[in-house]
């Protein structure tokens, strides 16, 4: 299963190539991977029937999570249905899609990853690994519901669904966590399940009642039941293969198959079948009143899948096998013919270029196949014998009549309320049924010229074999072996489990009383209408919700502008007197040192300091921004001298070119601001600020003196340096644990830099980032120069002195960078310093011969330069893996070289490289940014982007 998994990730990878490639029938390619899926569980099928499977692999095993998959016949049926549909949408949606449309690479990206996230839920059975993929569906479904981000009513709906079923994940998860940490919990399903059955957990335990409710919110929520249906309707913003996979097929499944997967144990937790039922019933009759009042052929559907997943909650959560396996019957019906009438409306809106009823006539006869196939689904959906959809409301009603909850009121009367209200709600899913297909396929009088564009054959085969599904009714006795299998999912729940097309006279009756109330309410359809009309009400949970989100953000604003006024110095000020004064008040209640340690050490370091605390007054006193910037590199330097005395040359190192960087950096920017800083602090200000600073810095002493003294053990810092020969297999201590005692944090700063740095360079490009690289033309370069960008410069810019320098500097500074990241993992250095030293000496050269020479020099994106250093490091991470290692744990390797003898190095050196990469990257893109995009937007000649040569 997880070679299925990996199957589905190498999918969602190769997504945009394919897209890149073939266009629209990029699409056609990718449905193979979830076809794979679907060709593999029917191989599994004897197996699945007979034994229910499990694959682990190893999590957190600190935590005991691992990763656990399981196969039965409830998660066999989920996968075919989630593959199945989905390749199915993914061959529709080849035509359904212009070969002009945009961001098609994004949509099959998310589309694929969806897929696999929803496989992940179907297959996991261990909870943790389930949430993970859980709310990996919620972020995938906001970023496809919102596809079209340019619309403001589709990024509404996208962030209204991602809050609604994000909110219920939240709380799922809370609930998975009691029943993981109590005493005698578990985090698998499974095991969760047989322990409340066979009564090793005794159900009625305050604790598992409050954790089986929050498990049912996250169920209810995403299957956009009562009180949060309204995301639904909500989220038919969405292109249309996204409603006929998520809300039909897919997402909102999912709820219903959390509900399916702990009912056999959880139903004997008090209020879990009462609230499943309940809110399951009052959805159903809501959701079908509604859909009664739509004109819009999406919204029919729409509000009729919330009344369908009611109807669904309600029979799996009502605690007997009948009823469990006729709602599973229901949920195989319902994924086939709504995501069959949910591309039809599609087709029918790429024909005509409307979704209005009374906008539409007339397709009956200019579109029969598709008319067909819309009316046999529709039939299914209805309820009509012999269909799918039939047989599973069949089978309900014989469940519901022949059988009874022991976990709800007993008695005839409360079962017959029951048959009563779905009896209700299938009369109105009768009547919107037919609302759907005579308002798509009727003849009407309408007032507009109903234009019908042909359709492609292509569009009609899903819409074809998923409405074919309607017809598996006739075999009704297979899914009556199937969910009755030694491992159906109704295993060890009261009651017998019956699927077939005749259940009894009763159901056959109640069914006939539907049929002719269903009739009665299409006939009386006018009548209906303006009842409906007189009865509106003016409450919408939808306008509660985005009042409640205005009220939200209106309050959080009100509260932020109380502590932050847009000011960063108050901000920064209060935050750093905030934490001096708690710092001081824990020395001052516990035992502070009384002997203070000398003011310095030699004179050397006070001599230091002296230049520091010069070089910091002299930056808060300096009016010139240039000055002030000078000033504060003077600070860096002296506190990169204190490192170097102290010992510690790789800080030192590290802080001089870091500092270098930021000069550099500053006056790019500064050179765009006025010479002068515009304001003066008032005198109480200045006061103020100084009693931070002075305050901020007496208390880092002093808390650093403090923490020193009061060490009772060995420091760490002498077991350093063997531990560091013998697992890092290197002697600077420094560089060994960035590479490789916390590897894993390396990576994420690593990370956060790139993203980080990338984001602030963006905002210097007026419009977007293309990744061009101005450089100069081949006819206006001259042969054998070592600066041609420099010849692009005005002659007044052009510096004879700064030339000739660069011409000396820049190799023996590409030569020591590559000399530090070599000698970084037993001498003062590493791929960071090695890799600014490297950045520092292209500043040179554009500084030198401006941004046509930055372009000379650096041909390549800094955006590839990032991406690589990542992909680098990451590998570096992973090449221990091959000799039987952790990750990112230092390995030797010695590669012979004949008569030279051997290379000796480890494993961390390629982490090295990376950073020394994306480092290199890092300064290119912010020197492209700061000065050569600043350039080129302040350069008259340069219109668009450059006119000198690219």
């Amino acid at each position: 299963m997880i070679e299925l998994l990996i199957v589905q990730l190498i999918a969602v990878l190769c997504a945009p190539l394919a897209v890149r490639l073939w266009g629209r029938n990029g699409f056609l390619v990718l449905a193979l991977a979830p076809a794979s899926v679907v060709v593999w569980a029917i191989l599994q099928a004897p197996a699945v029937f007979q034994e229910q499977r499990f694959e682990s692999f190893q999590w957190v095993p600190a935590l005991g999570l691992e990763f656990v998959f399981r196969l039965d016949v409830l998660s066999w049926v989920m996968m075919l249905l989630v593959s199945g549909v989905g390749a199915l949408v993914l061959v529709y949606s080849s035509r359904y899609f212009s070969r002009s449309a945009g961001s098609l690479g994004r949509f099959a990206t998310f589309f694929m990853a969806f897929s696999a996230a929803m496989y992940g839920v179907v297959v996991s059975d261990q909870t943790m690994m389930m949430y993970v993929f859980w709310e990996l569906t919620a972020v995938l479904s906001y970023l496809l519901i919102g596809h079209h981000s340019t619309r403001r009513p589709a990024r509404a709906a996208a962030r209204q669904a991602f809050l609604i079923t994000g909110f219920g994940g939240l709380v799922m998860f809370s609930g998975l966590v009691m029943f993981g940490m109590a005493p005698g919990g578990s985090f698998r399903s499974s095991v969760l399940i047989e322990r409340f059955q066979d009564g090793t957990l005794q159900a009625n335990q305050p604790l598992f009642i409050v954790a089986a409710l929050l498990v049912l919110v996250g169920g209810l929520s995403k299957s956009a039941q009562v009180p949060f249906s309204f995301w639904l309707p909500g989220a038919m913003a969405a292109p249309t293969p996204v409603s006929a996979y998520l809300h039909a097929a897919a997402m909102v499944k999912a709820g219903v198959y959390l509900i399916a997967r702990f009912t056999p144990g959880f139903t004997l937790i008090p209020g879990w079948s009462a609230v499943a039922v309940t809110l399951g019933l009052y959805t159903m009759l809501h959701a079908s009143y509604r859909a009664l009042r739509q004109r819009d052929l999406k919204l029919i559907l729409a509000y009729g899948t919330v009344s369908q997943l009611g109807l669904m909650i309600a029979a799996v959560g009502f605690g007997t096998a009948a009823t469990l396996t006729a709602g599973l019957v229901i949920m195989i019906a319902h994924a086939l013919f709504k995501s069959s009438l949910f591309l039809t409306v599609g087709a029918v809106e790429s024909s005509t270029g409307t979704r209005d009823l009374w906008e539409l006539s007339g397709l009956r006869k200019r579109m029969p196949l598709l008319a067909g196939f819309a009316g046999l689904a529709a039939l299914s959906m209805a309820g009509i014998p012999v269909t799918l959809g039939y047989v599973g409301k069949e089978s309900l009603l014989a469940g519901l009549l022949h059988g009874s909850s022991p976990h709800l009121p007993s008695g005839t009367g409360f079962g017959w309320l029951i048959v009563v209200i779905v009896a209700l709600g299938s009369m109105m899913t009768m009547a919107y049924a037919w609302r759907f297909w005579w308002g798509a396929f009727g003849t009407k009088k309408i007032l507009v010229d109903l234009q019908v564009r042909p359709l492609s054959q292509l569009m009609m085969v899903p819409i074809g074999v998923l409405a074919s599904g309607a017809l598996l009714g006739i075999v009704a006795q297979l899914f009556d072996h199937l969910l009755n299998a030694p491992t159906g999912p109704a295993l060890g729940m009261p009651g017998e489990a019956h699927i077939a097309l005749w259940s009894g006279l009763a159901p056959a009756l109640v069914t006939a009383v539907i049929i002719a109330g269903g009739l009665t309410l299409i006939y009386l359809r006018p009548q209906v209408s303006k009842l409906q009309r007189a009865l509106e009400t003016p409450i919408s949970a939808a306008r509660l919700f985005a009042a409640s989100i205005s009220e939200l953000e209106l309050i959080a604003s009100r509260v932020t502008s109380l502590f932050q006024r847009g000011s960063l110095p108050a901000e920064v000020g209060t935050i750093v007197m905030s934490a001096a004064v708690l710092t001081g008040y824990g020395i001052l209640r516990t035992n502070p040192p009384r002997d203070l340690p000398p003011l310095w050490d030699s004179s050397l370091q006070a001599a230091i300091v002296v230049v520091g605390v010069v070089a910091t007054i002299a930056t808060v006193r300096s009016r010139r921004r240039v000055r002030a910037a000078l000033s504060l590199g003077a600070v860096g330097m002296s506190v990169s001298l204190l490192f170097a005395i102290h010992g510690a040359p790789d800080l030192a190192l590290t802080q001089l070119a870091v500092e270098a960087v930021s000069i550099v950096v500053f006056i790019l920017v500064l050179r765009k601001l006025p010479t002068f800083f515009s304001t003066r602090p008032l005198v109480s200000s200045k006061i103020s600020r100084l009693i931070v600073g002075i305050s901020a810095g007496i208390i880092t002493s002093l808390g650093g003196y403090y923490a020193f003294s009061a060490r009772i053990h060995q420091p760490v810092s002498e077991l350093m340096p063997r531990e560091a020969l013998e697992f890092g297999h290197g002697r600077n201590i420094v560089n060994v644990i960035l590479v490789d005692i916390r590897a894993w944090d390396t990576m994420g700063e690593l990370s956060v830099l790139l993203v980080t740095a990338t984001g602030v360079a963006s905002l210097i490009y007026v419009m977007s980032r293309t990744g061009r690289i101005d450089r100069i033309t081949k006819r206006s370069a001259k042969p054998g120069r070592f600066l041609p960008g420099a010849t692009a410069q005005r002659p007044h810019d052009r510096s004879l002195v700064l030339e000739v320098s660069t011409r000396l500097l820049f190799p023996t500074m590409i030569v020591l960078s590559i000399w530090l990241l070599l000698i970084g993992h037993n001498n003062p250095g590493g791929g960071f310093v090695g890799g600014v030293v490297a950045g520092l000496a292209f500043v040179l050269r554009y500084l030198a011969g401006g941004r046509y020479e930055l372009g000379e020099a650096m041909p390549i994106p800094a955006g590839y330069l990032l991406g690589t250093g990542l992909f680098v490091a990451a590998a570096g991470g992973a090449l221990p893996l091959l000799y039987g290692n952790v990750p990112f744990q230092s390995t030797p390797v010695d590669i012979p070289l004949g008569p030279l003898g051997e290379l000796h190095f480890t494993t961390a050196m390629i982490l090295d490289i990376g950073v020394y990469i994306l480092v290199l990257g890092l300064i290119i893109d912010l020197v492209a940014a700061l000065g050569a995009e600043v350039d080129r937007q302040g350069d008259p000649s340069s219109r668009s982007y450059g006119s000198v040569g690219a």
